[in-house]
């Protein structure tokens, strides 16, 4: 599997694997790039029907760290996505992501 990247920025909800993109996670990787402040994460699967299940909700990302995480879930068809939400107690928040 190839690894999958994003810069995320702003508090918003978005989607690092669709349901059904077949894709076994060996790690994931949250760095907080934003520099002067933590990042707030929420990292949850979701299955349209059924609702969403948290891994983590609002753990607390210091500046210049990155969180390593093993995320285990059913990502057939049909069943649930991947999914970050960022919330920033000041400033923008700024992620990179990294599914390898």
């Amino acid at each position: 599997m190839a690894t999958l990247l994003y810069n995320l920025v702003n508090e918003y909800t978005t989607e690092l694997l669709a349901p059904g993109s077949k894709v076994n996670i060996r790690k994931l990787s949250i760095a907080n790039v934003q520099g002067t402040n933590a990042c707030s994460v929420d990292l949850f699967i979701e299955k349209i029907g059924t609702g969403k299940y948290y891994f983590f909700k609002g753990i607390s990302i210091p500046i210049n760290t990155t969180l390593e995480y093993k995320p285990i879930f059913n990502n057939a068809p049909g069943e649930y996505g991947l999914y970050i939400k960022l919330t920033a107690a000041t400033g923008t928040p700024a992620v990179d992501v990294m599914i390898l």
